[in-house]
């Protein structure tokens, strides 16, 4: 049911609560010696894109800024921003139904772990760490196979 019910603070009634999709943003981060993934210090534990939740009247893009800030400490432009793709499998996130605009950016800088993240490495494409958490194994290899097709 995509729906609970609430009661009516001023009658008592039963009132729909609706409930809609998270958006969320990630950011595959390129650097010259590969991608930036981040340690997660809060469950789900592992590897992953950094990213994180749109606030309410925030654009995607910009919640990408925001976010790349907040957790690696690099700072991109909404202009370099490149869509790869978006998310929305229900499962993709056991905590919620999220769905994630997924974008790449190439960025310069030393990132350094911020935010929800415990930790930072830099990995080549082909030499990913595990696990990777939510669905990120999947949009890795969507990245890759548009990176060796030359469409992102």
């Amino acid at each position: 049911m995509p729906f609970d019910f609430l009661a009516c603070p001023a009658c008592g009634a039963q009132v729909k609560q609706y409930k809609n999709p998270l958006p969320t943003v990630d950011v595959i981060v390129e650097l010259p010696e590969g991608i930036v993934l981040i340690e997660r210090k809060n469950e789900p534990f592992g590897w992953a894109i950094p990213g994180g939740f749109v606030d309410y009247g925030e654009s995607l893009e910009h919640a990408a800024v925001r976010e790349i800030q907040e957790e690696i400490s690099v700072q991109l432009e909404e202009k370099d921003l490149r869509l790869l793709g978006c998310y929305s499998d229900p499962a993709r996130d056991k905590r919620s139904h999220n769905i994630s605009t997924v974008y790449v950016a190439k960025a310069s800088g030393t990132p350094k772990a911020g935010d929800d993240a415990a930790a930072f490495a830099i990995f080549p494409i082909d030499a990913l760490p595990e696990p990777l958490c939510f669905d990120h194994a999947r949009i890795l290899s969507d990245y890759r196979s548009k990176k060796k097709a030359g469409t992102i």
